[in-house]
């Protein structure tokens, strides 16, 4: 069955190291993710955003997550990932999803408030877990895009947390979405971070945090791709984020780089052939080492 994802994060807290968040589309990444945890002995959380369940549909991204849950001997969440349609996350939340993210960040404090205090009464009904944003990470990745980072307010968490009674939040401290995050070397307000630790008691998490590895971007160049600029959060950052008090980070662009990559060095290589399943058999063994990677650099690795 489906693991608690709160129960995941207070772990990860009172453990100083983070649970590794993927977003899946599909088969192949969910198998990917999984694959790597089980490896490491790690938990993690398989996550669908509303372009996901746009492109494959709740009922097919729930039963992957659902079939891996109850095949695997590591902990397995399933969480929704930037639910800004109020409608989607309910129908999360009657699906049975582990956890879901409201995420009302682009309304003034009050409003924020309102709409995540009634998701989560609705949620807590039924046993499940709420994420909440506070602050607003720049970018565009999937249905997400914002102009500019408005980074998260201590006092505000504390009152927010407080008001809504959410049982994790997402804070902004300087990360953006997608593979163009920074034009120099990537520096996060970890002050911010640490001050907002000291006012809010519920586990933090990381959105917008892909490394974009150099590895992975030079070989989807390599075959085609057009990434010149790319730049993620460097590990460094990534280690004194968590040492602050994240306890969950996701992951959606590095997996999409190097799926991108497998596909085309694939397609370059074999033109003649046209099977499916060896078309998307390197881009899964690409993001199976992609995710083993980043739990291990959470610092999860054993921790299932």
């Amino acid at each position: 069955m489906l693991a608690n994802t709160k129960k995941l994060l207070l772990k990860a807290q009172k453990g100083k190291y983070a649970v590794a968040h993927f977003n899946i589309n599909n088969m192949e990444i969910a198998q990917a993710a999984v694959r790597a945890g089980e490896k490491c002995k790690a938990p993690i959380i398989l996550a669908t955003t509303g372009g996901a369940v746009k492109y494959a549909g709740m009922d097919y991204l729930y039963a992957i997550a659902q079939v891996a849950a109850n095949k695997s001997n590591i902990p397995i969440a399933l969480h929704l990932d930037h639910g800004k349609d109020p409608e989607l996350v309910k129908k999360a939340i009657r699906k049975g999803y582990s956890s879901v993210m409201i995420d009302a960040s682009m309304y003034d404090l009050k409003k924020n408030i309102r709409v995540t205090k009634q998701i989560v009464q609705m949620a807590h009904r039924r046993g499940i877990s709420v994420e909440a944003e506070l602050g607003t990470i720049s970018g565009t990745e999937d249905l997400i895009s914002a102009k500019r980072i408005i980074l998260t307010n201590p006092e505000d968490a504390k009152d927010f947390v407080s008001a809504t009674g959410c049982d994790f939040l997402a804070v902004a401290i300087g990360t953006s979405h997608g593979a163009f995050k920074f034009k120099s070397k990537s520096k996060l307000r970890i002050d911010v971070l640490r001050d907002i630790g000291k006012k809010v008691k519920t586990p933090l998490v990381l959105h917008g945090a892909s490394a974009v590895p150099k590895k992975w971007v030079s070989l989807a160049k390599k075959f085609g791709a057009q990434l010149g600029g790319a730049k993620g959060v460097h590990t460094d950052q990534l280690k004194k984020a968590i040492k602050a008090g994240i306890t969950k980070v996701n992951t959606d662009t590095d997996l999409r780089i190097a799926f991108d990559a497998g596909v085309r060095e694939f397609l370059k290589k074999k033109p003649k052939d046209y099977d499916p399943r060896h078309i998307l058999g390197g881009a899964r063994r690409n993001m199976c080492i992609v995710a083993e990677e980043r739990i291990k650099l959470f610092g999860s690795r054993g921790k299932a």
